[in-house]
């Protein structure tokens, strides 16, 4: 496995996806790093970005990827999901974005080239879960409410975590 990666809480303004995208492009092979960003609208917190961070460089360790690239393997683990299509409904897109940014491995140099690019979230309390927040990731992973009712809406990201982990049962 890898050495650990960096997972910072920032703020992005997208005007252009691609463009972005480009930028970032950059930075990973100037620094020979991967930078992953996972919306964290559409995460449980911390955990659930360690746990696909976790299971991504595992699958790219043991020759299991369903992707060709690291990055989008750990969208696929984010969404719980074999299909590319929903793992990038994990990822960024045009406007105002929360994303959790990982650098893996951690890099200063890489964090200080995108210093340009985000905003430094880390004061913000993003592991509170909204009624509203609830109720997504309820419908993102098909957690219904009876799961909910006996296991407590407080061991909601656990339940998200476990359905994370099912991905790399179901291969």
């Amino acid at each position: 496995m890898m050495d650990p990666c960096s997972i910072h809480q920032v703020r992005i303004s997208i005007p252009d996806r691609e463009s972005f995208l480009w930028k970032i492009r950059k930075i990973t092979e100037s620094r020979r790093v991967h930078i992953i960003l996972l919306d964290a609208d559409r995460m449980a917190g911390r955990g659930h970005v360690q746990s696909a961070l976790m299971h991504a460089f595992r699958a790219r360790e043991k020759g299991w990827m369903i992707s060709g690239r690291v990055e989008v393997e750990a969208l696929l683990y984010a969404a719980g999901s074999r299909q590319i299509v929903q793992g990038a409904k994990f990822g960024i897109h045009e406007g105002e974005n929360r994303v959790y940014l990982c650098i893996c491995p951690d890099n200063r140099a890489a964090w200080e080239d995108l210093g340009g690019l985000c905003s430094p979230a880390d004061n913000e309390d993003w592991e509170t879960l909204s009624p509203e927040k609830i109720t997504r990731l309820c419908e993102l992973f098909s957690i219904t409410p009876q799961e909910l009712e006996v296991c407590g809406v407080e061991r909601l990201p656990e339940l998200v975590i476990e359905r994370v982990a099912l991905l790399e049962v179901s291969r």
